[in-house]
């Protein structure tokens, strides 16, 4: 007798997770989406419209989907916005949201559809999840009703929110995330009253997550790793990469190997909006990762990660981002820096004139000091060495401690700042450390072509960025990218419950 469907995919999900017990790694998959948009329009459309356009973009996640499990893979990451897109007023994402319950209701969208309201979206995901005995992590949008006995309650009588939802390999709703950290654009959704700090079990380590700008702030996206100390975060998020230091890869990569865990980042694909760019992210370096600013073409990504990478031989050290910086004499350099913008940011930069040096610059409370020596020195390319030490962003202000190696756009000091993809020169070394007030900084080499450099380059425990052998590629940038989030400015847009 042939045993029945629920009797079967329960003993291969049984199967699945033995076989990750037995093991110290998984494999995660993300997935960098071509969304299919909306037509613009300023009237919302109908709820059947709205269905229609988000199942073309799930026809084509699915698809990924399957592709992965086949390949092994336990999780897979899709984007933030990687099902309706994006520009939407309240009312016109209004067709596109569901009620997404609690995850405490222990609830299968996928045998269980009529439950609750219809949630055709929530079901579809479901069964992709249950269908290939993978956890599916998605990006949607949530829609709360509220009254008048709530004084925050919107005129239009519900909160929306931007959504991250994980459904486990039996198709169970197990995480809901509400975005706290909302991009200045982003006005269709309601910033949530409090941050939520989501984390889950799963047979291979505590998975966090949170979305897109979340990953600049104190919360939820430090405190998920410092104190509630997952394993492995999940990232949907629809990224516009920004030269020089905020790049997704360049920046993500950072942020995984500056905090000590794995990311999982999955963005969208959007040439005409700089979106490209995701990876698997641990805290040695990328597992794996991809930037393609050439083609119209999703992507699918896979790597095999450690499970608990804080238990791992290769784990890296403590870092006293200061130490170094902070035992030495300021190297000369000084009395010739000049100002130059890196966007609205006004940075002190010293040109780096000779093949090989030593230099010191300040601003505030950072010193950043560099030992380098270039293996060709181009009379066509200028490098400076930079220090920023203030408020970033013109709306939302939060604090940057940066020491930053940088080619320069041109060989005129104004095109310092400026952004710059190519490169023509190789360092045979370098070595950048920043008399920092933060534990939280994050180590980014970035080289031509938007090109990372695994295993190129160390932290040593006395805060020093340092190369291994020298630069295969030429390079763009060495940055120390930290972050004093205690000195942010109150969130202007953010209201008080």
């Amino acid at each position: 007798m042939l045993p029945s469907q629920p009797l079967l995919h329960a003993a291969v999900f049984a199967l699945a997770v033995l076989q990750a017990l037995a093991s110290d790694t998984f494999t995660a998959a993300v997935y960098e989406h071509a969304v299919i948009l909306p037509d613009a329009t300023d009237e919302p459309v109908s709820p059947d419209d709205a269905l229609a356009l988000m199942n073309k973009n799930m026809d084509v996640l699915e698809g990924a989907i399957k592709e992965a499990a086949q390949q092994g893979a336990h999780i897979i990451v899709t984007p933030e916005d990687g099902i309706y897109g994006w520009h939407f007023t309240r009312e016109t994402i209004y067709p596109y949201l569901e009620d997404i319950p609690d995850p405490a209701v222990n609830w299968i969208p996928c045998t269980d559809p009529t439950r609750f309201a219809p949630a055709p979206v929530q079901e579809r995901l479901s069964c992709m999840a249950r269908n290939n005995s993978i956890y599916v992590v998605a990006n949607i949008g949530d829609k709360k009703p509220c009254n008048s006995s709530d004084a925050g309650c919107p005129s239009d009588g519900r909160y929306q929110y931007n959504t991250d939802v994980v459904f486990d390999p039996e198709g169970k709703l197990v995480a809901r995330y509400h975005k706290y950290n909302l991009f200045r654009r982003e006005t269709q959704f309601n910033y949530p009253k409090e941050p939520e700090a989501i984390t889950f079990e799963t047979p291979f380590g505590k998975f966090g997550i949170f979305t897109c700008f979340d990953i600049l702030f104190r919360e939820p996206a430090v405190v998920l790793v410092s104190e509630l100390q997952v394993d492995t975060v999940l990232f949907p998020t629809a990224w516009m990469n920004v030269l020089p230091f905020l790049t997704a890869v360049e920046f993500h990569s950072a942020w995984a190997m500056g905090m000590g865990v794995n990311l999982l980042s999955a963005n969208t694909h959007n040439i005409s909006l700089a979106m490209t760019g995701d990876g698997l992210f641990t805290p040695e370096g990328p597992a794996a990762y991809h930037y393609d600013s050439g083609t119209e073409e999703g992507c699918l990504l896979l790597a095999e990660l450690s499970a608990q990478p804080r238990l791992s031989p290769t784990y890296p050290p403590a870092v006293n981002w200061s130490s170094f910086a902070t035992s030495i004499k300021k190297f000369p350099g000084e009395k010739d820096t000049f100002l130059g913008a890196v966007r609205r940011d006004i940075f002190t930069f010293s040109e780096l004139k000779h093949k090989a040096g030593n230099y010191t610059v300040c601003q505030g409370d950072l010193c950043c000091h560099l030992i380098y020596r270039m293996a060709n020195k181009s009379k066509d390319e200028v490098y400076v060495l930079g220090a920023f030490d203030g408020l970033h962003g013109s709306l939302i202000k939060y604090h940057w401690q940066i020491c930053t190696l940088l080619k320069c756009k041109g060989t005129d000091l104004n095109t310092c700042g400026q952004p710059v993809e190519t490169a023509q020169t190789k360092f045979e070394t370098f070595s950048l450390s920043g008399t920092f007030g933060t534990n939280y900084v994050f180590p980014e080499v970035l080289y031509s072509g938007v090109q990372l450099a695994p295993r190129e380059f160390e932290v040593l425990r006395d805060g020093r960025l340092k190369s291994k052998h020298g630069t295969s590629k030429p390079l763009v940038t060495v940055t120390l990218f930290g972050r004093l989030y205690e000195k942010d400015l109150p969130h202007p847009l953010r209201t008080a419950p």
